[in-house]
């Protein structure tokens, strides 16, 4: 069993420690936190038994194997950086840093200390995302993808309140593309792999980050529109053109299922059993990656190309971030 420590004591560090159990793969067996007390509290109902607040004691730590990282999205590069160094595996929330620069330093030092290093985009492991993948070819030629996912935020709020929360703080390196926009970046490239061209708009808060924006990736014979938004919701599906049918999906990061609409009207729909904690076929892959001793080269590229995209989109929108000085 893989010794698992959690850095990050939030809803998705929980949903993740739930994810990591069921997968019969790991043991939760620490928490970091700023304050013990916290850590205590969110580890031991997963049965933790060593808490941290000291990132270098969790390195130093015998009792940990590998990490989960959920902490806010400036502090993933550094931390991730830390604890590999120390000899952890890591398995970090995305998007995996801030920029394309700190993503490229973070694999570096994963292929120096011969460690594992996974972004958790759960949406590739799923058995329905699977499936529409292999459903592609059998389309036809492609043409034109629309994926949307817009969801109004439940902080949006209290930023109209007047308050600062993460949310909306460029110092957290945070706003609607690092966020909502990444499903859809990374399900594009996780489908049709890397783009040809990069063009991007959004719209700007007072506080410096995309409220919401559209990303046209451009590849040899169709082109891929992103819709995202964290101050308004979506409820038309995804779609995939072909010549001959396309397929049509809700709510693609979850990806429960999928329709094939034929171009003679013919409709089949397509719902293939998934595990009700959907993170846990992230997890499952990371323990294969840890027990194979190596990392998935398809999955590295994945996340060098999404932090690409993502950076050359807020270069070309304005979105600036403090940790983006190592740009320079």
């Amino acid at each position: 069993m893989i010794k698992l420590a959690i850095v990050g004591t939030n809803w998705i560090s929980e949903k993740f420690a739930e994810a990591a159990l069921e997968s019969k793969k790991f043991i939760v067996n620490g928490v970091y936190s700023r304050s013990l007390d916290t850590a205590k509290s969110f580890g031991q109902p997963f049965g933790a038994s060593v808490f941290f607040d000291s990132l270098e004691a969790l390195g130093a730590s015998e009792n940990i194997d590998a990490v989960y990282i959920a902490s806010p999205n400036s502090f993933h590069c550094q931390q991730a950086v830390q604890l590999m160094r120390a000899g952890k595996h890591v398995i970090c929330e995305k998007p995996l840093a801030s920029n394309i620069t700190e993503v490229e330093l973070m694999f570096d030092v994963a292929r120096e200390q011969n460690v594992i290093l996974m972004e958790a985009f759960k949406t590739a492991y799923l058995p329905n995302f699977i499936a529409l993948k292999n459903s592609i070819e059998a389309i036809g030629k492609l043409h034109k993808v629309h994926l949307t996912y817009c969801q109004y935020s439940s902080r949006y709020q209290r930023y109209l309140d007047g308050e600062n929360p993460n949310t909306f703080n460029p110092e957290f390196s945070n706003g609607s593309v690092m966020d909502i926009g990444f499903y859809s970046v990374a399900a594009a490239v996780e489908l049709f792999g890397t783009p040809n061209k990069v063009q991007a708009s959004a719209h700007l808060l007072e506080s410096g980050v995309d409220a919401h924006g559209s990303i046209l990736l451009t590849y040899p014979n169709f082109d891929v529109t992103l819709s995202h938004s964290k101050v308004s919701n979506s409820y038309a599906p995804s779609e995939i053109q072909g010549e001959d049918a396309s397929l049509m999906l809700t709510h693609f990061s979850e990806c429960v299922g999928f329709e094939k609409q034929a171009r003679n009207g013919e409709r089949t729909c397509v719902s293939l059993p998934q595990v009700e904690n959907s993170m846990r076929y992230e997890a499952e892959a990371f323990a294969a990656m840890i027990s194979a001793g190596s990392m998935d080269p398809h999955a590295v590229q994945r996340s060098l190309d999404i932090s690409r995209i993502i950076t050359e989109a807020r270069l070309q929108t304005g979105v600036v971030f403090p940790a983006d000085t190592l740009l320079k």
